[in-house]
């Protein structure tokens, strides 16, 4: 990019401008300077730029401009002239925020819409004129179902984060949403990657696109210091809680597999005496977005969080991130610590591994092609585990502790009396069900189920 471009050059409105000067910002990023005038020009783009190269701004911007160019003589209510689909409630949210932020000055409305929250104030929201509707397609399609939303004249389709909707098992939802807007329109496609799930894809969306490829502001490997420490998985919360007291911590987050995990992590370090929040598909909006809310604000100080919960959590100077599970994919990890070393800030990435995460790590590792520094801790001494679970329980990532919880579930020791459990815990019928959830189809699994 040419080191003189700013924002004037690009051609965007007066009105763009003066939002985007209140906002400190004085020259374009690179996806920001390459997106703008492809998307002014009025044709179809396929992008490739992940979350932190300010990608929100490169189509917001240039839509808010065509919009003001060619206003609706009438504005009718619950038909947007725009539609932006994302894969989770959080990055709605925040695309929405940009569309307010830069369209300040204008008369451009806009609104958010996803599920896990009432629906009756977003139908009276839709019977309002609308230019922009940004939203998840489990709920727009609610909307659609129940006639509150008309997409019969949308100009702008833009697919945000279009391969995290497709690894959630949206491309059903998508393929329905498109079936409902008219042929003629400008389509914008946004991907981490161009793997061959986006191609495909984007056969089927997009007319003859121009293609750009963005990498990071910078990249993780310059700004992110990446370490991790061996531990039993029996001994990671203590670990953790440890370091977050000890290293001084004020702002981290921390990456759990799965959802009962984060919850169950956020309650032990509460019980440490550390500020800490769950966030996951199975807490409603309200909670999800106090807990956001509280983490940006200072009064969190530990954020533990899902994949998918964490795409639309957007903090410039992130300091340290902790991934207290490996994921089993390896491009998680790559999004997951990208989240610290932004805005030209230094961040850390530790990642506590049991040796049952072996191959995770080889694959991670591989990925990144660089080995991630071992460390150790120094200071600390392995609390004793009361009943350890055995080898097998700590490979499957089964629940771990030393409190009531484990407890009540071992055997009783000669000479003491038995314990009383509670119905269904414990019991071969509790146990026969929980392979049976795990037999779910892949897309099931990973849909939120209030319809993120």
């Amino acid at each position: 990019m040419n080191t003189q471009t700013n924002f004037a050059s690009l051609g965007l409105a007066e009105p763009l401008l003066r939002a985007i000067a209140e906002t400190g910002y004085t020259a374009p990023t690179p996806i920001q300077a390459q997106a703008v005038p492809q998307v002014l020009k009025g044709g179809d783009l396929l992008a490739a730029a992940q979350t932190g190269t300010g990608k929100t701004a490169g189509f917001t911007l240039p839509i808010l401009h065509r919009l003001l160019e060619s206003p609706a003589s009438q504005a009718t209510a619950g038909r947007p002239r725009c539609l932006i689909l994302t894969p989770t409630r959080e990055l709605a949210a925040q695309v929405e925020e940009s569309v307010r932020t830069y369209g300040k000055y204008t008369k451009v409305r806009s609104m958010v819409m996803f599920g896990g929250v009432n629906i009756n104030p977003q139908i009276s929201a839709l019977r309002k004129p609308l230019d922009i509707l940004v939203a998840t397609p489990g709920r727009l399609l609610d909307h659609a179902q129940q006639k509150t939303v008309d997409l019969s004249g949308v100009e702008i389709l833009v697919l945000d984060e279009a391969d995290r909707m497709l690894d959630m098992g949206f491309i059903r939802d998508i393929r329905r949403v498109l079936a409902l807007l008219p042929k003629n329109r400008q389509n914008l496609l946004f991907s981490a990657t161009f793997s061959d799930e986006i191609r495909e894809l984007a056969k089927g969306v997009l007319d003859n696109p121009a293609e750009i490829s963005v990498a990071r502001r910078n990249t993780a490997s310059e700004l992110v210091k990446q370490s991790l420490i061996m531990v039993d998985q029996a001994h990671k919360r203590d670990m953790l809680s440890h370091i977050i007291r000890e290293s001084g911590w004020h702002q981290v987050l921390v990456f759990t597999r799965t959802k009962h995990g984060a919850n169950r992590l956020a309650e032990k370090l509460s019980k440490d005496g550390l500020t800490a929040a769950a966030i996951h598909g199975n807490k409603s909006q309200a909670a999800r977005t106090r807990a956001l809310s509280g983490f940006k604000d200072g009064k969190v100080a530990v954020l533990v969080a899902t994949d998918i919960a964490a795409r639309g959590i957007d903090i410039d100077q992130l300091p340290h991130v902790v991934n207290f599970e490996l994921p089993n994919v390896p491009e998680d990890y790559v999004h997951r610590i990208g989240r610290t070393g932004r805005a030209g800030s230094e961040g850390s990435a530790l990642s506590l591994v049991d040796r049952s995460e072996i191959k995770f790590l080889n694959a991670i590792e591989k990925l990144i092609k660089r080995p991630i520094d071992r460390g150790t801790l120094e200071g600390w001494t392995p609390p004793a585990v009361v009943d350890a679970p055995d080898e097998r329980e700590s490979r499957n990532f089964r629940r771990i502790g030393t409190g009531r919880a484990h407890n009540q579930n071992r055997r009783p020791a000669a000479g003491e009396p038995a314990r009383r459990s509670s119905p269904g815990r414990g019991t071969d019928q509790a146990r026969q069900a929980r392979p049976a959830q795990s037999r779910q189809g892949a897309g099931a699994r990973r849909r939120d189920p209030a319809r993120t």
